[in-house]
């Protein structure tokens, strides 16, 4: 069976994690860390990188750096991970969903305005596939409503808008380090600070309220308790083995990228037959061939395609069931206007197997998915 993921690994991975307990240091913020938050700031041009134990626990940072309170709404996509709505819900915050666009699945930056009231602090984007939101436009509306944006780049390490990397063109940023994604640790995430605003209080809260950073610094004399947070720290093993992949970013994004285009140029026949649709990136973005899907004519096309590949052996799978519509989502937030292209493409989306050590399989993988959409629209 060709699985739809398999955790990549460098080969420096174990080496790291023996130099770690070696040097004495397995909780939080140690020298791989400190690796780590460097390697991040240079590469992104945040002001500064904090490891998280979890893309989850970075956006729920962001809740409490923004000092949300119950009743105020955050505007964010529906077609999503749940950690985009869960972070703010927490605060007792109201998700208000908006339709993505039609083309690259992120957020819809023109229907964004409407959804604005008086209680409403701010736009958390997704960068859909690693691929950019509209950034300028969205930037343009919260300065105009004085909100700040929060960018949930979980999919998004290495891939730029404009030049600029994702997660550092809004107020804050998430990464995540998931084994799902292209730079891994297992667990793990990074909040960024695109500048100076947030960056102690990140620290205060992430040290779980204490002001330890600044004692280390020799800042203060002391450290003690100074306002709400919690444990968020990753331990020193978890940052070597992501200090790894972060030193080989470079590569794995070069050759994510390469099987990413072996799948867009076998899918452009088919597309043009009028079987399916290829993924948009627009030309403004470079992304990082964090996934490659394809659009199905319908649910049950897809159910069909998916089933005719695991038959072939072959493991591809459909992705977010939309917020607005599940239980917490229902509960939780509300829905601003008509969710209709969230809710045809949550249906007719299928995501093929993408991971480093694929390439020797991808003549099968294409023969197959070749045969299975035979099958499927038949």
């Amino acid at each position: 069976m060709i699985r739809f993921n398999r955790p990549y690994m460098t080969g420096q991975e174990l080496d790291l994690i023996r130099e770690a307990h070696q040097n004495g240091h397995l909780s939080g913020d140690g020298p791989f860390t400190r690796r780590c938050h460097t390697w991040l700031r240079e590469h992104t041009g945040a002001a500064s990188a904090l490891l998280t134990h979890s893309c989850t626990a970075a956006l729920e940072m962001a809740a409490l750096l923004l000092r949300l309170e119950p009743g105020d709404e955050v505007i964010m996509p529906s077609f999503t991970f749940v950690s985009t709505a869960s972070a703010f819900a927490l605060r007792g915050a109201v998700p208000v969903f908006v339709d993505v666009r039609a083309d690259t699945f992120n957020i819809d930056e023109n229907l964004i305005e409407a959804a604005i009231t008086s209680r409403t602090k701010a736009i958390c984007v997704v960068h859909y596939a690693g691929v950019s939101c509209e950034m300028d436009a969205i930037l343009e509306i919260a300065g105009r409503h004085g909100l700040r944006v929060i960018e949930d780049a979980a999919q998004a390490i290495m891939s730029t808008y404009k030049g600029r990397a994702l997660g550092t063109i809004g107020d804050l940023g998430a990464f995540s380090f998931h084994e799902t994604k292209n730079v891994i640790s297992g667990e793990g995430g990074a909040l960024l600070c695109r500048d100076e605003t947030f960056v102690e209080e990140a620290e205060v809260i992430r040290e779980k309220g204490t002001n330890r950073s600044r004692f280390f610094r020799g800042q203060v004399d002391k450290y003690t308790w100074v306002d709400v947070g919690s444990s968020y720290l990753p331990g020193e093993i978890t940052a070597a083995f992501l200090a790894a992949q972060l030193e080989a970013a470079s590569d794995i994004t070069a050759r994510r990228l390469s099987i990413w285009h072996t799948y867009h140029a076998w899918a452009e026949g088919h597309e043009k037959a009028g079987l399916i649709r290829r993924p948009v990136v627009p030309d403004y973005c470079e992304h990082n061939a964090h996934m490659y899907y394809i659009l199905l004519p319908s649910l049950d096309a897809r159910t069909r395609f998916i089933a005719a590949l695991r038959q072939r052996d072959v493991q591809a799978v459909f992705h977010y069931i939309p917020l607005h519509s599940s239980p917490a989502g229902e509960k939780t937030g509300r829905s601003h206007g008509s969710m209709k292209i969230t809710d045809d493409v949550s249906d007719r989306l299928v995501r093929m197997p993408l991971w480093l050590g694929l390439e020797e399989n991808m003549q099968m993988i294409l023969q197959a998915a070749d045969e299975a959409l035979v099958e499927a629209l038949a």
